[in-house]
C-alpha cells in the first residue's frame, strides 16, 4: 500500500472525484488532485529502516462551501491515522469559480526492499 493508494481510496469513499497530479477531463463542482511530495526514511538508526515516510498534498477545490468539504475530509484522513502537517487556504480561482485548499498530510509505511 502507498499513500497515493489510500488517499484515492479514502477520497472516493467520501463520494469525490479524484486525481493523482492534474484533474483530467470535465472538472465537478468538487474535486481533489492528490500530489506526492516526498518519500523519506527518518525513523530508523541502524542504517536499516523499517518504515518510509510518505507525503501528498491533498489539493481541495470547491465551487460551494469549501469549509464543509475541508472539514470532512480533515475528520477522514485523521481518522484513517494520517498526520495532517499542514492545511491552508490558498485562493478563489476568479477565471474557474473554484475555491482552493491544500491539505499536506504523512503516513509512515512498512518499507520493501
Amino acid at each position: 500500500m502507498s499513500i497515493l493508494q489510500e488517499l484515492t481510496a479514502l477520497i472516493t469513499g467520501l463520494g469525490l472525484a479524484v486525481e493523482t497530479g492534474v484533474f483530467s477531463g470535465e472538472a465537478p463542482a468538487e474535486y481533489i488532485v492528490i500530489t506526492p511530495l516526498t518519500d523519506s526514511f527518518e525513523l530508523f538508526g541502524d542504517n536499516r529502516p523499517e518504515y518510509e515516510t510518505q507525503e501528498a498534498r491533498l489539493s481541495l477545490f470547491s465551487k460551494r462551501n469549501y469549509i464543509a468539504l475541508k472539514t470532512s475530509v480533515l475528520r477522514a484522513l485523521l481518522a484513517a491515522g494520517f498526520t495532517v502537517t499542514d492545511h491552508r487556504y490558498i485562493e478563489h480561482e476568479d477565471d474557474t469559480g473554484y475555491h482552493h485548499y491544500a491539505i499536506d498530510t504523512a503516513k509512515p509505511y512498512a518499507w520493501e526492499e
